[in-house]
């Protein structure tokens, strides 16, 4: 039985959406929903579909997969974003991916960015971040990480912090790793670029502080570290006709850094539903620095 852990901060307008699909597609789930923090009918939404619940009051996303992985009970172990909507039938082809010689440990589904209406700004930084190395080949940046019985043995729990994709994607080398390209999910991305830049500060705040419990010997996995020049080496320079998009995705990340570093550390969710078409969602995904 596959077990899949949904963390979920004021999600109550998009779950409903995400639950049925995923029940649609398999008869047997041990499916998770953890609310943390809600302020909304996330929970009520939850129950109305017949899926276990957990709520705590803390507005942690680290300290809603440790609380739903605590009661959860089969393999492969899934960790959903409550805004992913798996296509008919890709719960199935992850599923299948497992239980072979060849087997990974974890796996991805391939993704397909949603763009449309977004400014120059943001689509310049995605025409970059999309091309990256830590981007294409880990298990960052999907809303969805699947784990093998021994995959999820290489850690004890999810460290209180905002890097949850830095940190599984660290445990594993390459060739543990797989992306399911037969099946996409649709990643939303800011609608404005000021929401870009709140997204990726706190995505540099937390895989900051992810590197630093690493160096100081507080986590079991040895943090994979930054590789702040790939837009340059790999992206820019062998491909010259995005030398002007990389240059907005240098301004942004710098921008980013800077307010890392000015603004306090935060184990909280940041609201950014713009992706969503509102006015701010949350989104902890690393951005492959």
């Amino acid at each position: 039985m596959t077990s899949i852990v949904i963390p979920a901060h004021n999600e109550g307008k998009v779950i409903a959406k995400s639950l049925a699909n995923l029940q649609r597609d398999a008869d047997e789930l041990d499916i998770i929903v953890v609310p943390n923090g809600c302020s909304d009918d996330t929970a009520h939404v939850a129950r109305a579909a017949r899926v276990k619940v957990v709520e705590i009051t803390t507005p942690s996303k680290a300290a809603a997969l440790n609380a739903g992985d605590s009661i959860a009970e089969g393999f492969p172990r899934v960790y959903l974003d409550a805004d992913i909507t798996l296509p008919p039938g890709g719960l199935k082809r992850m599923v299948s991916v497992f239980g072979r010689p060849d087997s990974p440990l974890a796996a991805v589904p391939a993704r397909q960015l949603d763009l449309d209406g977004r400014p120059l700004a943001v689509r310049a930084y995605f025409a970059i971040n999309s091309r990256l190395p830590a981007i294409q080949s880990g298990l960052l940046g999907r809303g969805m990480i699947m784990l093998s019985a021994e995959g999820r043995s290489r850690f004890a729990e999810f460290p209180l912090m905002m890097a949850d994709d830095l940190f599984l994607d660290s445990l594993f080398s390459d060739t543990e790793k797989r992306t399911v390209e037969s099946v996409v999910v649709t990643v939303a991305t800011p609608r404005r670029t000021r929401d870009l830049v709140r997204r990726l500060t706190r995505v540099r705040r937390g895989n900051a502080a992810l590197r630093t419990a690493g160096r100081e010997g507080l986590l079991s996995a040895d943090v994979r570290p930054a590789s702040r020049l790939s837009w340059l080496r790999d992206v820019a320079a062998p491909h010259p006709w995005l030398i002007p998009a990389a240059l907005v995705y240098l301004s942004l990340t710098t921008w980013a850094a800077l307010w890392a570093k000015a603004t306090p550390h935060s184990q909280e969710w940041g609201k950014d539903e713009s992706s969503r078409g509102g006015s701010d969602l949350s989104d902890t995904r690393a951005d492959g620095s």
